[in-house]
């Protein structure tokens, strides 16, 4: 059958409840989000005189619950006016309501008891057909949906998001045990392709997968940690970036989360998995004890394995939790001769075999911790999933791993993982044995751009599912390469479609990577029909070469800085101008540079989680690669009859002034960074380049015509410089903005206006390219500009004087 979701209802508003409500709006659903009655009112509803009556007070604990969220860093939602999509009631009143609605999602609290009340309550009024679910993290299916209907018991599953749920990608998908086939499928589809989800089917046991592999993964460390006498600083260097995993690695990670939330979930473990092998590491340490009883919970407590505190001079300084002492004190220096071997090696999965080959502490570490984790995963299966890359899809969507476990194990090597596991005193499960006496020596494996896994029951390797709507270019790279330098990749994405893959440090752009482009173009137009600048890294592009730019301009090289940056404009308006469709593909950080390659595509198929701006005022500058130009185009472009123009364009102006950039690709339409009617935005980022792709070739085949050269960009002139400059030099005069500040808005003002034209001209695009290259050359001869881009250099942070 074909399934709509066009509303759903959300019971429980708490912290997931609520920032699961606010990603549906995300996405466009209406939401019903309800929560109980309060059962007293508090002292600001009795001075006001209200009662238990009042629909304010009724509506008090979601309305507040809601407001919170909406408040809460980072923000749940991609807009702030996507919260008009949520309605807000309670249980008793309005409850019927759901009734309408095509989903019915159970977000308390994880009590046994009270679910079964609330699937009683929901059974009253839900229609049949309509799905349920709840996003229980533990509690089994067979007892929520006990005594329920036939149909309720038909359409029920688990579907379990993690916390933050716009921002963590695992959606667990747990069918009950009467769950239609068709139910499942649908959920599965659904969390992939308009949640943004990476879903995972799971079996219905304690934690399901990536808590149960990911909490194990921390139990095990907590043992190994004490037994080899590291520090907290020596175990978060040891599994933060150096390994893939997120910059606040294991013990920042921990007190983000909560430590409760940790131990009650360990536990959860332990006294439900009696059978489990490993059960005696889910056995809480004295340490964390010790720590559970004073309140020592993390951020929620202000403390917790790492505690901030501020001097005398309310200068901040973060403390480390001596585990030994269990006192707080200055933190610690973390270095090992093993990382150092690492830090030519910018692949981290060719890290792994180093890593584990080390002569010191690290390696030992190492050793332990991976020979645990693979001992662990081996058994797991068929347990908790009959499928291995399950469980690597779970820790990769649910923790933030760039690599699961298998993944790992891969890395290093089946057979070496086999001989770590030995040395450690694990024994080897059966079926990884019989894989390498058949010959199979890895997981994983591609052919002919997809990836195929190890199967156990067939014994061999088989094609992993739900690849067709992706294209995953680390599978692509080789075989389908086209040209290469030293800054990035032309790939053949097929249907006569090129992908530019930057591949620079951070996806800096600099003369390799803008000579990639022109070089795509060039193949492009010769012999294809469309062009892709799209990537796979953690971000899109973090801008120019700063590096470059601050050695010529130190250098005083200026006619070569000319050049550079002319050379930047040129490579843009190609963009812009070639005969063939060009569309970027922004996620991630999308700044500067990154976001002029997006400004002058024929198209931008952004991810949802893109943050884009231009952001060149913290170095000094202006945007010197068509990025003030643009925007004094787009402003006149948005030139309405009745508009106060210079009101439009100052909204643009101070886009780049105040080096805005969008927490979202939405916002990046607020910004008039992206634009209604031609950009669009994807919530899967797996999905991008495929999406990309399909535009390309759609352009392409509507026969796409090469625009003409805009001449008709309309400027103000003096009347817009004149009302800037009075503004910049209040700003100044109060002590908003420095000297230094005020000089990079005038020039910005001077570009943006069209330089003191006497009265609205109409100019070309490259009139306004020679004065943006005028000025960005002028601020780099500045002392002050050379400080903050050397600053930038060193801290990565912008500096403000």
């Amino acid at each position: 059958m074909t399934r709509r979701i066009k509303k759903v209802a959300i019971i429980g508003s708490g912290i997931m409840g609520s920032g699961i409500a606010c990603h549906f709006a995300n996405i466009g659903v209406e939401v019903l989000l309800l929560d109980i009655v309060p059962r007293e009112l508090n002292d600001k509803e009795k001075a006001k005189g209200l009662t238990l009556e009042d629909k304010v007070v009724r509506n008090r604990l979601v309305n507040d619950a809601l407001t919170a969220s909406l408040k809460s860093k980072p923000s749940p939602i991609y807009s702030k006016k996507f919260a008009e999509r949520i309605t807000t009631g309670n249980i008793d009143d309005d409850l019927h309501l759901i009734k309408d609605v095509d989903w019915v999602m159970e977000v308390v609290v994880e009590r046994l008891d009270i679910k079964k009340s609330v699937f009683e309550k929901v059974e009253k009024y839900r229609t049949p057909g309509t799905l349920i679910t709840s996003n229980t993290s533990g509690i089994p299916i067979k007892f929520m949906n006990e005594g329920r209907s036939e149909d309720f018991q038909k359409h029920f599953a688990v579907t379990h998001f993690f916390n933050p749920p716009r921002y963590l990608k695992l959606f667990e998908v747990v069918p009950g045990p009467n769950c239609k086939q068709e139910v499942t499928d649908f959920l599965m589809m659904y969390g992939d392709k308009f949640l943004g989800k990476t879903s995972v089917l799971a079996k219905d046991t304690p934690a399901f997968i990536g808590n149960r592999i990911g909490i194990f993964g921390i139990m095990s460390l907590f043992h190994v940690v004490k037994d080899m006498g590291l520090t907290i600083e020596e175990v978060d260097k040891l599994t933060g970036p150096v390994i893939g995993r997120p910059k606040s690695a294991t013990f920042r990670t921990i007190d983000v989360v909560g430590l409760d939330t940790l131990v009650h979930t360990a536990n959860g473990v332990k006294d439900n998995c009696p059978e489990d092998e490993m059960r005696d590491q889910f056995v809480i340490p004295d340490f964390v004890n010790h720590m559970m009883e004073n309140k020592m919970l993390g951020s929620k407590t202000k403390q917790g394995f790492y505690k901030m505190t501020k001097d005398a001079n309310g200068k901040r300084n973060i403390l480390s939790l001596d585990l030994n002492t269990l006192e707080y004190r200055e933190k610690k220096s973390a270095k090992f001769a093993t990382l150092e071997l690492t830090k030519t090696i910018d692949n981290v999965t060719d890290r792994f075999k180093v890593l584990v080959a080390g002569k010191d502490k690290a390696g030992e570490f190492y050793r332990k911790s991976f020979a645990a984790m693979f001992a662990y995963v081996q058994n797991r299966i068929p347990e908790i999933s009959d499928e291995l890359y399950r469980i690597d899809d779970g820790l990769r969507a649910g923790f933030g791993w760039e690599h699961g476990p298998f993944q790992i194990w891969d890395a290093v090597g089946v057979a070496k993982g086999v001989e770590i596991m030995k040395a450690e005193g694990y024994e080897i499960a059966s079926w990884v044995t019989e894989m390498l006496a058949k010959g199979e020596t890895s997981f994983y494996s591609v052919k002919e751009g997809a990836t195929y896994y190890y199967d156990i029951p067939a014994s061999k390797q088989l094609k992993k599912p739900g690849q067709d709507s992706f294209i995953i270019l680390d599978n692509i790279r080789k075989s389908n390469e086209v040209w290469k330098n030293s800054g990035a990749v032309i790939e053949d994405l097929g249907n006569g479609i090129l992908n530019l893959e930057f591949q620079s440090k951070m996806n800096t752009i600099g003369g390799d990577v803008l000579a990639a482009i022109n070089k795509a173009i060039d193949l492009a137009e010769k012999n294809y029909q469309g062009l892709i600048v799209g990537n796979q890294a953690a971000n899109f592009s973090v801008g120019a070469n700063i590096g470059m730019i601050f050695m010529m301009a130190a250098e005083q090289e200026y006619d070569e800085l000319n050049m550079a940056i002319k050379y930047f404009q040129d490579t843009m308006m190609r963009m812009r101008y070639s005969s063939i469709p060009t569309i970027s593909a922004p996620h991630g950080m999308a700044l500067g540079g990154g976001c002029e390659i997006s400004l002058h595509a024929d198209k931008v198929v952004a991810a949802a989680e893109t943050y884009m701006g231009l952001v060149e005022f913290g170095v000094g500058v202006i945007p010197g690669g068509g990025g003030s130009k643009e925007m004094a185009l787009r402003a006149s472009d948005t030139f309405r009859k009745g508009d106060v123009q210079l009101n439009v364009l100052q909204e643009y102006f101070l886009t780049i002034g105040m080096a805005k950039v969008a927490t979202s690709a939405y916002e990046a339409f607020d910004l008039g960074l992206l634009q209604h009617g031609k950009d669009v935005v994807v919530v899967n980022k797996d999905r991008q380049i495929a999406e990309a792709k399909k535009h390309a070739v759609l352009m392409a085949e509507a026969g796409y015509t090469q625009p003409v050269t805009r001449k008709d960009v309309l400027v103000l002139g003096k009347q817009a410089l004149g009302a800037f400059m009075v503004a910049t030099d209040s700003m100044q005069a109060s002590n908003f903005i420095s000297a230094h500040d005020q000089k990079i808005a005038n020039k910005l003002a001077y570009v943006m206006a069209g330089g003191d034209l006497s009265e609205p001209t109409k100019v070309s695009e490259q009139y306004l390219l020679d004065l943006e290259r005028e000025a960005f050359l002028s601020l780099c001869t500045e002392r002050k500009t050379l400080e903050r881009i050397q600053h930038m250099l060193k801290t990565g942070k912008p500096l403000r004087n």
